[in-house]
């Protein structure tokens, strides 16, 4: 396929759509530099690639290049057809399997399929980001490693570490399942139409020590950064009862006179883990 998308759309009559928050990559080096991150060189022929939001298939074309089976989900009725014509051969062939449906309410997992390695990637709406990041981090059992292009703001906080300004709740949650690397920087130049703002890829591979995300730690985690000016010991005080969190803090060595922005995953972890057994207690 050596049309971008702006000639494709144009040559069916259709404009990118707002409310989809369409934004078409159409630098083929970065294309390249995605698919060659999602299956490496040892993986080639291997792989098996579900890819969120297909568009007009640039990224779509060389992940056919590299991986042995992908599965494009797209909820744009008018891009399915173009889809559908343009990689025929692949459909028929059985290396390309082509899904209608809204990738934030897809079964990631049914998906991804049981043989391996298995990858999630997409270039990531930005309305949508942190819906579908969050369903990546409870699939994260199921895959090898997810590649999403998302708003470069987006990408710092996920790769955010304590005590910077970027460091947040979604920080923790994501740092909790994925090890978290950027690949690239994406200026909006990048793409058709041109967003206000650049982008970047990132790379979320899923740790073998991942946090388990239970009702305590999101909890903590979220109270901690709704009001990350106060301390801990105000931030929690509707958390639990406030002997529970000073016993708590006590044994997990976490100092409520901090705040949440200092605390790295594992002492959220830590704190659950010890308000979970005085519940038990």
């Amino acid at each position: 396929m050596s049309r971008g998308p702006r000639s494709i759309l144009d040559s069916a009559g259709l404009k990118p759509k707002k409310s989809f928050g369409q934004n078409f990559l159409t630098d083929t080096r970065v294309v390249e530099a995605i698919a060659a991150a999602c299956v490496p060189e040892p993986d080639v022929g291997r792989a098996h690639v579900v890819e969120i939001g297909a568009g007009t298939g640039a990224l779509t074309q060389a992940l056919l290049a590299r991986a042995r089976h992908t599965v494009a989900i797209e909820r744009d009725r008018d891009l399915l057809p173009l889809l559908a014509a343009t990689f025929s051969e692949a459909i028929a062939d059985g290396t390309l399997a082509l899904v209608e449906a809204d990738a934030a309410r897809v079964d990631l997992v049914a998906a991804l399929g049981a043989a391996s390695p298995r990858v999630l990637a997409g270039n990531l709406p930005y309305q949508i980001t942190g819906r579908l990041i969050e369903r990546a981090c409870h699939a994260a059992a199921s895959f090898e490693r997810a590649v999403f292009m998302v708003q470069r703001e987006v990408a710092d906080r996920l790769i955010a570490a304590p005590d910077n300004k970027e460091y947040g709740g979604l920080s923790v949650f994501v740092q909790a399942a994925f090890r978290v690397s950027r690949v690239m920087a994406v200026s909006r130049g990048a793409f058709f139409p041109q967003p206000a703002v650049d982008s970047a890829v990132v790379l979320l591979e899923p740790r073998a020590d991942r946090v388990e995300e239970t009702a305590a730690f999101r909890a903590l985690v979220k109270a901690a950064f709704e009001q990350r000016r106060k301390t801990l010991r105000n931030a929690w005080s509707g958390v639990a009862e406030r002997a529970d969190i000073e016993r708590a803090a006590a044994v997990a060595d976490i100092s409520l006179d901090a705040r949440g922005e200092t605390l790295g995953v594992r002492d959220f972890a830590r704190m659950a883990s010890e308000l979970d057994s005085l519940k038990i207690a």
